[in-house]
């Protein structure tokens, strides 16, 4: 069920058109699905459902390259949330913004390899300002998702 619904929430995302004219800045509505996983279900589950959301949006929606981008995005991610969320007391939106920003690094990265060109490293500052805006929108509202659905069992 949590692959659906990130995979619903990929496509959503993909949907929506680009709110500046730097390449990669999204939300990342999925996020909310790894957030709520790693706070209520674990990290292994969270990791599991991660790369199976990037492969098949990558299938679906993209191709090799944006998978090759996704995934180093998706692994410095979960790998740094994850760290943060088992050994810190931090919040959902702290995690999250952690998370957004390793993100960017994990596909800037990519990019530089890919392309062999510096040039690409001066879209680092204004994706890691919208990574930190889009983690704080996706820690809030995942937090809010882990509180209000504490109740039920996973």
């Amino acid at each position: 069920m949590a692959i659906s619904l990130a995979l619903i929430l990929s496509f959503v995302e993909s949907q929506i058109p680009p709110l500046v004219a730097v390449p990669g800045v999204k939300v990342g509505l999925p996020n909310l699905v790894m957030i709520f996983l790693l706070y209520r279900v674990g990290v292994k589950e969270t990791a599991i459902v991660s790369i199976l959301r990037v492969l098949l949006v990558g299938m679906l929606f993209g191709s090799a390259l944006s998978m090759m981008y996704a995934l180093a995005g998706a692994f410095l991610s979960l790998t740094g949330m994850s760290l943060l969320k088992c050994f810190t007391p931090l919040s959902c939106v702290t995690v999250s913004v952690v998370g957004g920003i390793l993100h960017n690094i994990g596909q800037i990265t990519v990019a530089y390899f890919v392309t062999d060109t510096a040039a690409i490293l001066l879209h680092l500052p204004a994706l890691l300002i919208s990574g930190t805006i889009a983690g704080v929108i996706i820690g809030v509202v995942g937090g809010m998702l882990v509180q209000r659905l504490s109740k039920i069992r996973f």
